[in-house]
């Protein structure tokens, strides 16, 4: 994989040979014509993800929608031909006989150009009568084939989709090449080839010039980062000395011999539950008010930050459906801080339990979400400053004892001024609810609670987790399996059972479930200016007259074609795999490794199955 990797960089294209008789591996990876080298090293990326799933398997094959890969224990790179060549329908939108017609003639056109430009075609065709309506396709033959070949392997594959018709939609995955064709321009833009001796010129001064201004961009960086690291970490190290101070002389203070005796030395008998960030115990104290204690896993100085950054943020707000802080315990051999006891725990052990379930009928789930909502506009919106959790999920959603929600764990919070767009942050969350541009850039808006607000919803609606959602063909998200069956009109068929044993299930329910479910869609639309503000999703919520837009699609919805022949008897989440993708290729990754590796790594396994 890895010299296949490096040939992928230049050309695209990658095949490589490795050990000896009996167990010679071959393996070959090519990016399809249309696709951008950068873009290739990221599909390959991706696509090495997965087949490393393969491991314990002789043979693996990788289609996605940009690249191919394949592994097997012999030499395959002449075939054109195999048993498992067949074609995948897509199934929206039935079309008429002139899409057929403009289908085979685009597909016609590519299958004959391809074998003469190394494998590699695109053609677009209007459907004639239609408005604003053409068809476009790809073909693409693995380059080790001949012109020979290539064609026999394309006529194979352009048979075989057409079959598709009249379905919107079609792929051909076969052995030694692939085809797409769509009512959708789903082909990237080629960049031109001017190779004038001027525009080389041009391009040799351009990467001279570029080369100088970043050697020297790099020496100005470094210096001022080190200054201001310097400062900041200094400015940083006194702010936790005054909010010590302060804690020390103040009611907020608990003797931490007071919380270990409440909670009989933190018995297990006495364990409420645990996340990324600590273990959560029922305490009494010699009052007999009962209370709950965090106790926080690690005590370096970046958890210290994260102790102290929790009891900044949540001391100074205070709303109903946010958990109140009583205290904490900052003098002891451990951090602890101490909120008001929720006798119901967490809304995770309702949703997604089939028997606790029954328990919250639509009507206590709406309560829930409006409440959330409330709380969330209160944490955006408030006048003191504007506060981002970072970490919405069910099982920060808490429950009192007449089931109202209340929000919990503000140790990734992070507040803002008013007049600051966005901040650049270590990125910490918890896979599956953390927002895409996020993951990517780092760049922490409140459009990120925002999304994750939407999979809550979700959730609720579904009775299922974002995260560990198979049940799939391609093993998608439930984001993007609430979106399908949205755009087909069969959402009904995801609602949690345990709504519809009520008496109360009709139809004004069966419209409200379906709108909260709307708005799910419209929190979690890949681009985040088209996202509600918290404040708009409440008036959505609350306001039946408001009319919803229609949602745009969700993120990764692109890479939904994925074969797996002979593979992994339990894959990754497609969005697992972007979600890691674009973590690992962040430019935030090293900052991740150093002083904050700790958030991420709890949250990840918290939200992992074992």
């Amino acid at each position: 994989m890895n010299n296949i990797g490096n040939q992928m960089e230049v050309s695209g294209f990658g095949l490589a040979v490795s050990g000896s008789d009996p167990n010679t591996s071959y393996g070959l990876a090519q990016c399809y014509g249309d696709l951008s080298l950068t873009d290739c090293v990221l599909c390959y990326a991706q696509a090495r993800m997965v087949l490393s799933q393969c491991i314990s398997f002789t043979s693996g094959r990788i289609y996605l929608d940009g690249c191919f890969m394949r592994s097997d224990n012999y030499s395959f790179f002449q075939e054109y031909t195999g048993h498992g060549d067949r074609a995948i329908c897509g199934n929206t939108t039935r079309k008429n006989s002139t899409y057929e017609e403009s289908v085979r003639q685009a597909v016609s056109s590519a299958v004959l150009a391809a074998p003469n430009q190394n494998g590699s075609a695109t053609a677009s065709k209007t459907v004639p009568g239609a408005v604003n309506e053409a068809v476009y396709v790809l073909a693409d033959c693995w380059r080790t084939l001949n012109a020979n070949s290539c064609k026999a392997c394309l006529e194979n594959a352009s048979a075989s989709i057409l079959e598709c018709l009249p379905w919107s939609e079609g792929r051909a995955l076969n052995t030694g090449c692939f085809m797409r064709y769509s009512d959708k321009d789903f082909l990237n833009k080629k960049l031109g080839n001017g190779n004038s001796k001027g525009t080389t010129i041009v391009i040799a001064v351009s990467v001279a010039s570029s080369v100088v201004l970043l050697v020297v961009g790099v020496a100005i960086g470094f210096y001022i980062w080190k200054h201001r690291y310097i400062q900041k970490k200094r400015r940083g190290s006194n702010d936790t000395e005054k909010l010590v101070k302060t804690l020390n002389d103040s009611s907020l203070n608990f003797k931490y011999s007071t919380l270990e005796k409440a909670t009989g030395s933190f018995h297990n008998a006495n364990k409420l539950g645990h996340g990324g960030f600590g273990t959560v115990y029922k305490g009494v104290l010699p009052d007999g008010r009962e209370i709950a204690v965090k106790r926080l896993f690690f005590n370096n100085r970046h958890r210290a930050g994260d102790f102290y950054n929790e009891v900044n943020i949540i001391s100074s707000v205070e709303h109903k459906n946010l958990v109140r802080l009583l205290g904490c315990s900052c003098s002891g051999p451990e951090s602890l801080l101490v909120y008001e006891f929720l006798p119901n725990k967490s809304l995770d052990r309702f949703i997604f339990d089939a028997n606790r379930g029954e328990a919250l009928n639509w009507a206590k789930r709406y309560e829930i979400i409006v409440g959330t909502a409330e709380g969330l506009v209160y944490l955006h919106e408030n006048s003191k400053n504007r506060i981002i959790h970072r970490d919405i999920k069910a099982s920060n959603i808490l429950l009192d004892s007449r089931l109202s929600a209340k929000i919990a764990d503000f140790g990734l919070a992070r507040s803002f001024e008013e007049d600051q767009s966005h901040i650049s942050t270590a990125i910490a969350g918890t896979l599956g609810y953390m927002a895409p541009e996020y993951l990517a850039h780092g760049q922490l808006t409140e459009k990120a609670d925002v999304y994750s607000f939407g999979v809550l919803l979700l959730e609720i609606v579904t009775g299922r987790m974002n995260n560990r959602s198979k049940t799939s063909e391609y093993t998608d998200s439930l984001i993007t399996i609430t979106w399908k069956h949205f755009r087909s009109g069969t959402v009904e068929q995801l609602y949690d059972p345990n709504l519809m044993l009520h008496n109360h299930y009709n139809v004004n329910v069966k419209n409200e479930i379906l709108r909260v479910l709307h708005i799910g869609l419209l929190c979690t639309q890949e681009i985040q200016s088209l996202r509600p503000t918290m404040s708009k999703a409440l008036q959505m919520l609350t306001n039946k007259d408001y009319e919803l837009p229609a949602p745009t699609n969700p993120p990764f919805i692109d890479e939904r074609t994925m074969e797996l022949t002979n593979m992994c008897e339990d894959p990754c989440t497609l969005l697992e795999l972007d979600i890691l993708l674009q973590l690992l290729l962040s430019p935030k990754f090293l900052s991740i490794l150093g002083d904050h590796v700790g958030s991420v790594s709890g949250s990840f396994f918290e939200s992992q199955s074992p």
